[in-house]
């Protein structure tokens, strides 16, 4: 399977997608920083009170297990979340139970902590819009969350830009610059490299 690139943009990509009663699953992933957040927030600033977004980050596990884990110095890779509990939300959104509210846990850059029941999302939500790294990966828990998604979208970025755009967010968080650097050359690339391996498995690459 090899994922196309769209000359489209993604409202325009997304809007033929939706209809009426039904509830589409949207999957963003990329590199980290390259932009998945952004995209996501926009589409649901489009469709006031059609959408929701709903970040795979709200599943990073705390830093106090991650330090008993020995992993606080590679948080952010793919076994620093709880997988499965993030496949077991989006298969209820996924089965949209009437009636019912089902509530979403959002990570807070300013605690570097999730947050649980942060993000509610309502049965008459026609579109859930989830984002994250490892969405298309094919190994434990990962590999259950593209039957989840209606569609799964890849966010290309220019590596440098990618780049510098981690390093500011890191310094905008608390971090110098050395560190900021030094955290994306030893955990963020890795992370990156992980996730451009299952770019062809995404249905269309936006840039």
């Amino acid at each position: 399977m090899n994922a196309t690139t769209s000359p489209l943009s993604p409202l325009d990509l997304l809007t033929p997608l939706l209809v009426p009663g039904r509830r589409f699953m949207l999957g963003l992933v990329g590199a980290p920083g390259a932009g998945k957040s952004t995209v996501a927030q926009a589409l649901c600033d489009a469709l006031p009170g059609r959408a929701v977004v709903v970040p795979m980050d709200g599943f990073h596990l705390a830093n106090s297990e991650l330090l008993r884990m020995g992993r606080r110095d590679r948080k952010g890779a793919a076994d620093t979340f709880d997988s499965a509990g993030y496949v077991a939300l989006l298969g209820r959104l996924r089965q949209r139970p009437a009636g019912q509210v089902v509530y979403a846990p959002d990570f807070r850059r300013e605690l570097d902590e999730a947050v649980a029941g942060a993000i509610a999302v309502p049965d008459e939500c026609e579109l859930v819009i989830t984002e994250g790294n490892y969405l298309l990966l094919d190994d434990g828990h990962w590999a259950g969350v593209r039957q989840q998604l209606d569609a799964v979208w890849y966010v290309d970025i220019d590596a440098k830009l990618r780049r510098e755009r981690l390093v500011a967010r890191h310094m905008r968080f608390g971090r110098s610059e050395a560190a900021a650097r030094d955290w994306v050359l030893r955990t963020d690339e890795p992370n990156a490299l992980l996730v451009e391996a299952t770019r062809p498995r995404a249905d269309v690459v936006l840039r």
